[in-house]
């Protein structure tokens, strides 16, 4: 096996054994059929025997033997592809570098998702439509690799519906593909950076989760800072305003994985004109102080709680709660590559009006529309039904702070998660 493998590696170095010394080892002699190729490779430094003057062909080779003759076939020129992708590990433990092969031919990786889901309230939804939603979501994303430092990632996204009713705010969207991601990914120095389109959280979804025309930086891995600015675009887009003109943000925090971990931030959206929210200082601003803590109690299970608040304390005339918490226990999780892995967690909200802008909750609940703030309680379950199919069940029950309807909302959504 050994002399077929170095044969194969003679021929993709494509020249002839004539153009080199004699064969050194002297178990390989004059004749062999394999003599001229060792040769070859002998006199291109390629292959060194063992240096007892013996090549020891009938001899298995380990899998770092192979990997020294690639590497070395490789500073040749060989066309050795499928060999360097097949001992990737070993050239990585030699310190011989195999991405600049793998960009020839991969430079442009696309990958996916898309989510089926089905939602079922005891309210209509804000556009009077019915008290149950079904779709389709598909997304595509690219990623193109500009340097060692730089990426552009693109997403193109599609969103069906199931749901058939003429007054739908969705009616029409169907057949569009959108591209809602366009960014530049990489770092300047130590410095990690974002820029252009954007689909992210801040607070961990409990102040803006979606997308966002902005440049971000971070700055550090175990205990880190991060800052961002730019337009709340998901946001404007789904109500069709510019609710807000502009935001920016900063945060600093742990990521240690110890017994505690924690973060302390600030975020302020300068609003527009069309808002009848208003400050306690009488400005245009929504300014959103947070602080949170995750504690790792326990094996697979995290408690966690966030605490924020916010200068809006009027829409109009009427007072408004200006802060609000949300507290979280989660035990597991699924793992998209492990089937059979699932997990639980629950989380309780009460949060005035001014402490978010686009919440991450699934579905329509009692924080959408002209209600002020909302309070409540979520259980979510989840399971991977097969590698990379990840279902999620999630149950909402919650109600306004105050506004024209403060009864309960019930939301029970659930959704099937496909990734390739």
């Amino acid at each position: 096996m050994k002399k077929s493998l170095v044969l194969a590696m003679a021929m993709a170095l494509g020249v002839t054994a004539s153009a080199y010394a004699a064969n050194p080892f002297s178990d390989v002699p004059a004749g062999h059929w394999a003599y001229d190729s060792i040769a070859k490779l002998a006199a291109a430094g390629v292959i060194d025997g063992y240096g007892d003057t013996t090549f020891k062909g009938d001899r298995l080779m380990t899998r770092y033997e192979m990997a020294q003759i690639v590497a070395k076939a490789m500073a040749k020129g060989a066309n050795v592809d499928k060999l360097a992708a097949e001992f990737a590990d070993e050239l990585d433990a030699l310190g011989v570098r195999v991405a600049a092969l793998e960009k020839k031919t991969d430079n442009v990786k696309i990958g996916g998702e898309i989510r089926a889901h089905y939602s079922s309230s005891n309210k209509r939804d804000r556009e009077g439509d019915l008290k149950h939603e079904a779709g389709l979501r598909t997304r595509l994303y690219f990623t193109g690799a500009v340097n060692d430092n730089w990426n552009y990632v693109a997403r193109l996204e599609n969103q069906q519906w199931f749901t058939d009713n003429d007054n739908s705010a969705y009616k029409g969207e169907d057949n569009d593909v959108n591209v809602n991601v366009a960014m530049m990914d990489g770092r300047l120095g130590g410095v990690n950076v974002q820029a252009g389109r954007i689909d992210d959280v801040f607070a961990d979804g409990y102040i803006y989760d979606g997308e966002h025309d902005a440049i971000r930086a971070s700055y550090g891995d175990k205990v880190y800072i991060a800052g961002a600015y730019g337009k709340p675009t998901d946001l404007n887009e789904d109500l069709d305003e510019a609710l807000f003109k502009e935001f920016w943000q900063v945060e600093v925090g742990t990521n240690t994985g110890s017994f505690v971990d924690g973060k302390v931030g600030f975020m302020s959206f300068k609003d527009s004109d069309s808002t009848e929210f208003k400050t306690a200082t009488g400005d245009d601003k929504d300014n959103i102080w947070y602080a949170g803590l995750n504690f790792n109690i326990a094996k697979d299970t995290v408690l966690s709680g966030m605490y924020l608040k916010s200068d809006i304390d009027k829409v109009g005339s009427h007072s408004l709660d200006d802060d609000g918490y949300v507290l979280g226990l989660a035990y597991r999780g699924a793992n998209p590559s492990k089937p059979g892995t699932w997990g639980l967690a629950a989380n309780y909200y009460d949060q005035g009006a001014g402490t978010y802008t686009a919440h991450t909750i699934d579905g329509y609940t009692a924080n959408d529309g002209d209600n002020w703030g909302f309070k409540g309680w979520s259980v979510n379950g989840n399971l991977t039904v097969a590698k990379n199919m990840v279902a999620n069940v999630t149950y909402y029950d919650t109600k306004a702070k105050d506004g024209e309807d403060t009864a309960k909302h019930h939301v029970l959504w659930s959704e099937l998660n496909i990734s390739f």
